[in-house]
């Protein structure tokens, strides 16, 4: 299916909007894949990843209230959606199945 493929740094991405679930904006993403990875990412690489997933429908948008904090701006929040699931699940189901499948003699190194 053209368009609904999903690669490993969007699914990175789409884990992490799930972990942090009504908490997941740029920054927030940028912050736990930088803390649980040790993967330094810019917040435009997470931003433009973010945009790649919603045109695909992995994701829906809102925007939070604005708060003085932030200067008066608003977050705009993340959610995964149905369809985010299921490509979750599809990627998920493909590595288990690919790793129950590896042989063992695959990892013995003489």
């Amino acid at each position: 299916m053209k368009g609904t493929y999903l690669g490993e740094f969007e699914e990175l991405v789409l884990l992490t909007v799930a972990v942090l679930y009504d908490e997941a904006y740029g920054v927030a993403v940028q912050n736990e894949i930088c803390q649980r990875s040790g993967r330094k990412v810019s917040i435009s690489t997470i931003h433009s990843t973010l945009h790649r997933l919603h045109k695909k429908g992995f994701v829906d948008s809102r925007y939070d209230g604005a708060t003085p904090k932030r200067g008066g701006r608003r977050k705009l929040l993340f959610r995964v959606t149905m369809a985010g699931e299921k490509a979750l699940q599809t990627n998920r189901d493909l590595r288990n199945q690919l790793w129950k499948d590896i042989p063992n003699i695959a990892f013995q190194y003489n």
